[in-house]
């Protein structure tokens, strides 16, 4: 059984809305991602697919993490689609096929702003390490996950087999 979390602190209040905020945006992320690997449409297409499917399993842990980090503040986690769409920064539209990973970048870089804006205010100002070091693996992640992207919208050419065995690789590296 875990222990029940922390009692709420008033700087808490900032850190979680923002933290909701990160969590309704990764959601979103994930769900577009998720969307892009069951319909790329790609003469790659097993190795997108594969390239796809690591990406998503790494925001998937990232999603869980944040939402831990809520729960261990005292706070709930949102969780419902509605709540992530009303509060999400993102723009769903998948219409054009050919601007998939830039979409998927486009989310990325998103991300990694809100983090850059709030982690120094975080760590410094509300007194949150805890939360900060979260938020700087997650920086991390997403920093590497669109160098990811950008090296396969430049050089399409490049043989992703290749590519997937190096990131799942890595993947797993991370996760252990």
């Amino acid at each position: 059984m875990n222990p029940p979390p922390e009692i709420p602190k008033k700087n808490d209040e900032v850190i979680v809305t923002f933290l909701n905020l990160l969590l309704a945006n990764e959601y979103v992320l994930y769900t577009k991602t998720r969307t892009a690997h069951w319909n790329i449409d790609d003469e790659n297409h097993f190795e997108l697919h594969v390239f796809l499917e690591n990406q998503y399993n790494s925001i998937d842990i990232m999603i869980d993490d944040i939402a831990e980090q809520i729960r261990s503040l005292g706070y709930f986690a949102l969780g419902s689609l509605k709540d992530f769409l009303s509060i999400s920064q993102s723009n769903y539209n998948f219409s054009k096929s050919n601007q998939i990973f830039e979409t998927l970048r486009t989310d990325h870089d998103t991300i990694i702003d809100m983090i850059h804006r709030e982690i120094l205010s975080i760590s410094n100002q509300l007194n949150d390490n805890k939360t900060a070091t979260l938020l700087t693996g997650l920086l991390e992640q997403h920093r590497y996950m669109v160098r990811q992207l950008r090296f396969l919208s430049v050089n399409s050419e490049y043989s992703l087999n290749q590519q997937i065995l190096t990131n799942s690789s890595l993947l797993m590296d991370w996760q252990e």
